[in-house]
């Protein structure tokens, strides 16, 4: 496609752009890919139009109404902004063989792409030859990520991955295996086979937490637009709700099965605690997740309760039947109950106008998203801050407080992702992600840290 002396090169399913006229102008693409222009050219060098390569043809309704404002804006000054045709090319691309520009001074309009395909203005500012600037007031906001149009293109597959939840297993996992590395390092003992009957056990209670927490909130309309929900998917709220209890009846089989075995019932009465702030967090008639109750609660199971209860189960024998709550299995089960109830508390953070709609009154949506990423960063603070306390008057292993220590970067990066996205609903949802990294990280640490101790200790 040529005319005058401007071409666009790409591929040939590439069309033409924006054309732009001059009229006493002249116009150029800067190395940054900005459209500039000024009227400092001679009268015969004016019908050179531009082709210019822009957006994806998905972002065609986006971009027409700014084209007519321009047209609008400078109608009658020698700037014309005609049809515009789209093409699926991600940047402003524009070669000019043998011509020269004297230099300009004009304004630019510099479209920009991220890593997601959406677009945003970055500038917008014109001169017409007439001198009479027009600025298109505060034209440095970005156009919204439209997160319903980004969830129309997620395949079967990623909606699949996201329902099973499994990285949110890991809430599972680390209290289990601390509080194991915790009964290891005062007892030297460790039951494989009890081990592996808690994690499957309590893999399922939380199966039991997720199915059920999705059944409950399509009953409120909470999950109305969610299509990764479980019930959205398979269609049926029924379905969900029986594999649901079902999971919860051979989970707490499985808990009992191991409470007996190692002749410790006071560690079941725990472990029924912690079952009881899940239930009452999302269940009918409680609900208190909806009252903003549900990060207490989250911090109570899985830190105290479940840690607790897991370091007795798998450092009790039938000649040793109970084992005093030391601080280290305190102070451990303190700091893991804060990175569990992080990742709670950011996964309401794309979700905020959603729970407002139905009632859902969660810590978000009373403090909005700019408070709570100050929170995020108190919380993530709170958590090294009380780590090194801990470590001061030999709460823990010096062996934990090091190794701990090491997860700092990641913690950095859930404070600054939440602070640089916590406006952005299409990319604050992976925020519970970098959670789950940090709590599976930091639970890692503080296991091989207490299992060194133990080493070290021989």
């Amino acid at each position: 496609m040529q005319s005058g002396k401007g071409r666009l090169k790409g591929p040939e399913n590439f069309v033409c752009m924006d054309r732009i006229d001059k009229t006493n102008n002249t116009t150029k693409l800067n190395s940054k890919g900005q459209l500039i222009w000024s009227s400092d050219i001679p009268e015969g060098e004016t019908n050179d139009p531009i082709y210019c390569s822009v957006a994806c043809r998905q972002h065609r309704d986006m971009l027409k109404p700014l084209a007519e404002t321009l047209s609008s804006s400078c109608f009658g000054s020698g700037v014309g902004i005609h049809h515009v045709h789209f093409a699926k090319q991600r940047y402003l691309r524009r070669s000019c063989e043998g011509e020269n520009f004297p230099k300009t001074l004009g304004g630019s309009l510099h479209f920009c792409s991220n890593d997601r395909n959406f677009f945003q203005i970055r500038r917008l500012n014109i001169r017409c030859p007439n001198r009479q600037q027009h600025i298109f007031p505060k034209c440095t906001s970005d156009i919204p990520d439209n997160t319903h149009q980004e969830e129309t293109d997620v395949s079967q597959a990623t909606l699949i991955w996201r329902a099973i939840k499994l990285p949110i297993y890991s809430v599972a996992l680390v209290p289990l295996t601390v509080g194991g590395a915790v009964a290891y390092l005062q007892t030297g003992l460790f039951s494989a086979r009890r081990y592996i009957i808690l994690l499957a056990s309590s893999v399922l209670i939380i199966t039991w937490i997720n199915l059920s927490n999705d059944v409950y909130d399509f009953d409120t309309g909470a999950d109305k637009n969610k299509k990764e929900s479980v019930v959205n998917l398979v269609g049926s709220r029924s379905g969900p709700l029986i594999a649901a209890y079902l999971s919860l009846a051979l989970g707490f089989m499985g808990l009992t099965w191991a409470s007996v075995d190692a002749g410790n019932m006071r560690s079941l009465l725990l472990l029924a605690c912690a079952i009881s702030c899940g239930y009452v967090y999302q269940c009918p008639p409680f609900r208190l997740s909806y009252q903003g109750l549900g990060e207490p609660l989250c911090f109570a199971a899985f830190g105290p309760f479940a840690t607790s209860a897991f370091y007795q189960l798998l450092g009790s024998k039938r000649e040793i039947i109970f084992l005093p709550l030391t601080r280290i299995v305190l102070s451990a089960s303190l700091l893991l109950g804060l990175t569990t109830t992080l990742i709670l508390f950011c996964s309401h953070f794309h979700q905020v106008e959603e729970d407002l709609a139905i009632g859902k009154m969660s810590p978000l949506v009373k403090m909005g998203t700019e408070r709570g990423s100050v929170v995020v960063k108190g919380a993530v603070l709170t958590l090294y801050s009380l780590l090194f306390a801990l470590g001061l008057c030999r709460a823990l292993p010096l062996t934990c407080i090091v190794l701990c220590a090491l997860t700092l970067p990641i913690g950095k990066l859930v404070v600054s992702f939440v602070e640089e996205n916590h406006k952005d609903k299409g990319k604050i949802f992976m925020a519970k992600y970098y959670c789950v990294r940090l709590h599976a990280l930091f639970g890692a640490a503080m296991t091989a840290g207490l299992v060194l101790a133990r080493m070290l200790a021989k």
